[in-house]
């Protein structure tokens, strides 16, 4: 596997090294080569090379990736650009218009959050085409796991984003004498009104941060 750098091929050595993840490994190489599986196998790790460990300023998990044609490119809730933008990354955006005044972008493509110190990761990796879960118990769910324990073992003051039952299933592995936890109902349109809306997410997590001593994360894909 090529380096990830930024410090995180460090950090995660020990579930590399892990027995585990050689069995995911095998699973993916069957995997990718009997059937169309997302995101393309260059792109599964974007969430760890797009934003620097020593830039890290903020967790957002999601599920599993988006498993139609074009979408996946290994950040959670991204789509590339030119993609027509899924109902749950729309409400996210009008959730970030109603919370800092930043107008809705017609781009779904996150890239600039990641680099901006937001790590976009699933909780699984990859999928299969048009099938939901399908890599859900591969292993990845051990991996996301161990790399959600190391940063809040090994780092400090960053901001877990937690939406959704899977996403708040996480909050015991994280250290809250260290981290900040922000958790409520996914943005999905069936979840969004139960408590997503309204969150204030995105102002909390720069609050926190500069009250910490960190930049704001910059949420506005419009520039």
């Amino acid at each position: 596997m090529k380096p990830l750098g930024g410090g995180w091929d460090e950090l995660l050595e020990p579930l590399f090294s892990d027995e585990k993840y050689q069995h995911i490994r095998q699973f993916l190489i069957y995997e990718y080569s009997h059937y169309t599986v997302y995101p393309d196998m260059y792109d599964l790790y974007n969430c760890f090379r797009f934003t620097p460990l020593s830039s890290l300023k903020a967790v957002i998990l999601g599920q599993d990736p988006y498993h139609e044609p074009g979408q996946a490119h290994g950040l959670c809730f991204s789509v590339k650009a030119g993609v027509k933008l899924p109902p749950s990354l729309q409400n996210i955006f009008k959730e970030i218009r109603d919370d800092l005044g930043i107008e809705e972008p017609n781009c779904g493509d996150l890239t600039k959050w990641a680099k901006s110190g937001v790590l976009l990761m699933n909780a699984t990796l990859t999928v299969r085409e048009h099938i939901a879960n399908s890599h859900a118990k591969c292993g990845w769910s051990w991996f996301t796991d161990g790399v959600i324990k190391l940063i809040s073992e090994r780092t400090r003051n960053n901001v877990f984003i937690l939406w959704g039952g899977n996403a708040r299933s996480k909050a015991p592995l994280i250290d809250t004498s260290k981290h900040l936890i922000l958790q409520c109902a996914h943005p999905s349109p069936l979840s969004a009104y139960n408590g997503f809306f309204g969150c204030r997410f995105f102002s909390k997590t720069n609050e926190y941060l500069v009250s910490h001593g960190k930049q704001p994360v910059d949420w506005d894909l419009n520039t």
